[in-house]
């Protein structure tokens, strides 16, 4: 472990300084419907996709962002996730609880879905400690997805 806890501070001497943050798995049982969701409300590029077994595996990413995909992998035989209206709803499930997306304007990104009929988990407000503005959302099987962007670019009260 890096021997200081400051958060500004890296650790040039871990093992692990090529890591960065490439992907996330999204477990969806339509590969047509989730493509299509994801293309249209949420304007994603589908990258590329490959046929596994009867599942479909898929990669999109944000509209101008390289970095950052998300893995749909798609196809019979997943258990629903439930479709959260409150966020403190969605803390009684151990594991992979969201994916996050910094933006430039939460308030604007929550309007835009709002106007797309995008299911709203929690409204954007601040998180002075973490410096953030984050509201949340849900795809329509019920995984999450957090919007945020720095607290200094916004005035916007809670």
């Amino acid at each position: 472990m890096p021997a200081s806890n400051d958060a500004t501070s890296t650790n040039p001497t871990s093992p692990f300084t090529s890591w960065r943050g490439d992907h996330v798995g999204l477990r969806v049982p339509d590969f047509e419907a989730a493509a299509a969701w994801y293309t249209s409300t949420l304007d994603f590029r589908l990258i590329r996709t490959m046929a596994l077994g009867e599942k479909t595996l898929a990669f999109l990413a944000p509209a101008s962002d390289e970095s950052f995909r998300i893995e749909l992998i798609a196809g019979p035989g997943c258990a629903p996730r439930p479709a959260y209206d409150q966020l403190i709803d969605t803390h009684a499930v151990a594991g992979w609880h969201h994916l996050c997306l910094r933006v430039e304007d939460v308030d604007a990104a929550i309007g835009e879905l709002k106007r797309r009929d995008v299911r709203i988990v929690s409204e954007p407000r601040n998180a002075p400690g973490l410096a953030l503005r984050f509201a949340f959302f849900s795809d329509p099987w019920g995984n999450l997805i957090e919007l945020t962007q720095p607290l200094w670019t916004t005035q916007a009260a809670d």
